[in-house]
């Protein structure tokens, strides 16, 4: 009712500036240089350009270890010792499907709740990713980025970049290969 005594407000529109221009980010290299072709980066503010650049991260750098792994697995490579009292590490297999199949319920629970935690404390830290903090969990103890030019940081960050889009090329021909023989003609069936 107090309402209907109150002058009409004029509709303000909210103009947000762009700050973050994902073509100016680390990651638009040769050959490729910026490739958008379905325009995610033009529809959506500065928080989602810098969530999108985080997941990218965060996915290459898991697809990373996970073709490290699987190559790791499939060249015989264990770690020493036991995974449970008398059972070896090397006795889980050399296919990596397999391996995970024979990795003990508890050890499974284990690697879950490390890969939750990890990922929990990138969420928590301040301020957050998409405020124009780290991406990711940013470890340098050694203070070695900060010793660096910005230049020297641009090529590391764009090697990692591409080095992991490479990764989840790879990791994803695996998964292929193992599940849909002849799909990746370069892997031996």
């Amino acid at each position: 009712l107090a309402s209907a005594f109150t002058a009409p407000r004029a509709h303000v529109g909210r103009v947000q500036p762009s700050m973050v221009a994902a073509k100016d980010m680390p990651g638009n290299t040769n050959p490729v240089g910026f490739f958008d072709p379905m325009g995610l980066s033009s529809g959506g503010s500065d928080e989602t350009i810098l969530w999108y650049r985080a997941a990218e991260l965060k996915h290459s750098r898991v697809a990373m270890l996970a073709c490290s792994g699987w190559l790791l697995n499939c060249f015989d490579v264990y770690w020493p010792g036991d995974i449970t009292h008398g059972t070896p590490f090397s006795s889980l297999g050399s296919k990596p499907f397999e391996a995970w199949e024979n990795v003990p319920y508890a050890g499974k629970i284990q690697m879950l709740m490390f890969v939750g935690l990890v990922e929990f404390l990138s969420e928590v830290q301040k301020p957050h990713y998409t405020k124009g903090g780290d991406m990711g969990l940013q470890c340098d103890p050694l203070g070695i980025y900060n010793q660096m030019s910005a230049e020297e940081r641009i090529t590391r960050q764009n090697r990692e970049l591409n080095n992991g889009r490479l990764a989840m090329i790879g990791i994803i021909s695996f998964f292929s290969a193992a599940n849909v023989p002849g799909s990746v003609p370069a892997i031996p069936q």
